[in-house]
């Protein structure tokens, strides 16, 4: 039992935040505006994994699970093809298979509702959660032109088949004919027979430069970071004592595990086994004037085009290879045939840089979000998948709640530690 007084009551109370990513950072700022003082750790600095070199979309429609019935027979082919969205290392398959197991296992019909419901709850307010985190700033990072989701090959009563998915759940979408894509955006090929326009998505044209912004917020108000490893945690009567790599402690009130991949380690210490894995994704830049005026994403190719402030960038495709893997470059490089089908415009180009960030996927596709069965003074909050931007600002919004003892806007059952 932690012996406090009057006095120690009503100081702020300190916070660790092990991550600097969109989820930390969030995090940071938002207990910040709720009067804690915070201090981030992460030995890779600030936002320079995943956060770093994502798509940029804040993919509010993206609200169905990745484990889906549909995916199996499409399996082989996306294996064969090397310049498909999915690829797995042959040395690491054998270490990756139980997670595929349970991948598979999520591919019930009832599955399918329960982490559909789960991932909606968090997707439908992210974009209001962003605006009250950053204020005055959100139309200066964030921009609400919608997306698009092309098709190549299927025909009407099929993509409307799948707008009637989406739709069902909420989503609020149009499905275009050709002519009405062309209208949008006139540089997309003519081989695009259909569309569908996802109204209330968002993106950012640098990702990297509102974790930036985020960062600057934490600390003009008094938030420190630290350049370090933490390598382990323990309780004390005095608090929660974080130790780093470089043998420093500090004791904190509460600690929050926001380091994505690199939470399991840690979620391991304090007794919680999370099947977590490294779903390697890249991007390739071009430096040309923007073709496009939001993100347009392929169902045929399975990946995406966002226009950013310092050129296009080609994201996508799924690779397992473990986190320590080297950046596989032809992964990145592919894109561009898939550009090239997509945007003519982009063929004289050449690809100016590449990046490879590992998204921190569970197999049911939920994050884990909650405080620790085993102690109140840690929270989990980290495996978002493709969606960490997405979900950063409502996530903060539900860890502040739960730190101030106030019941969360969403029920956060479906996304503990222990779910597994």
């Amino acid at each position: 039992m932690i012996k406090t007084n009057k006095i120690d009551e009503q100081k702020p109370k300190t916070v660790a935040i092990v991550g600097a990513g969109i989820i930390g950072l969030c995090i940071g700022l938002q207990l910040i505006k709720r009067g804690f003082q915070v201090t981030l750790y992460d030995p890779n600095g600030v936002a320079n994994k995943c956060s770093f070199g994502n798509a940029g979309h804040f993919a509010t429609e993206q609200v169905f699970p990745l484990a889906n019935r549909s995916l199996l027979p499409k399996l082989p082919k996306m294996l064969l093809d090397p310049n498909g969205p999915l690829r797995i290392e042959l040395r690491y398959l054998f270490k990756a298979m139980p997670w595929f197991t349970r991948f598979v296992l999520n591919m019930t019909q009832r599955k399918q509702q329960q982490l559909t419901s789960a991932l909606r709850s968090l997707n439908e307010p992210s974009l209001a959660a962003y605006e009250r985190l950053l204020d005055n700033s959100y139309d200066v990072f964030i921009s609400s032109k919608g997306s698009l989701l092309t098709f190549e090959n299927a025909d009407f009563n099929e993509v409307e088949s799948v707008q009637n998915h989406y739709a069902s759940q909420g989503v609020n979408v149009q499905l275009l004919t050709q002519q009405d894509v062309l209208a949008l955006e006139p540089n997309l090929s003519h081989n695009i027979k259909y569309a569908l326009l996802f109204k209330e998505v968002a993106h950012s044209a640098d990702p990297h430069a509102l974790c930036l912004h985020l960062f600057d917020e934490i600390q003009s108000r008094g938030g420190r970071f630290i350049q370090e490893r933490v390598e382990h945690i323990s309780s004390t009567t005095e608090g929660e004592v974080i130790k780093l790599a470089n043998n420093n402690n500090a004791i904190f009130d509460k600690v929050i595990i926001a380091s994505g991949v690199w939470s399991k380690s840690l979620a391991k210490q304090l007794g919680f086994s999370v099947p977590i894995d490294a779903e390697r994704g890249y991007h390739s830049m071009l430096n040309m004037e923007n073709p496009i005026t939001r993100p347009v994403a392929s169902a045929d190719r399975q990946f995406i085009i966002t226009p950013m402030d310092n050129g296009l960038r080609l994201a996508g495709t799924v690779e397992f290879a473990g986190v320590d893997a080297k950046e596989n470059h032809a992964r990145a490089t592919m894109l561009l045939t898939h550009a090239n089908a997509l945007i003519p415009a982009t063929q004289s180009q050449q690809i100016e840089s590449t990046w490879m960030g590992c998204r921190p996927s569970l197999p049911d596709s939920l994050p884990v979000i909650g405080v620790s069965p085993r102690n109140k003074n840690i929270i989990f909050a980290f495996g978002h998948q493709h969606l960490g931007l997405t979900q950063g600002a409502i996530t903060s919004e539900l860890v502040a709640d739960l730190l101030q003892d106030i019941q969360p806007s969403i029920t956060l059952t479906p996304y503990r530690i222990d779910r597994f």
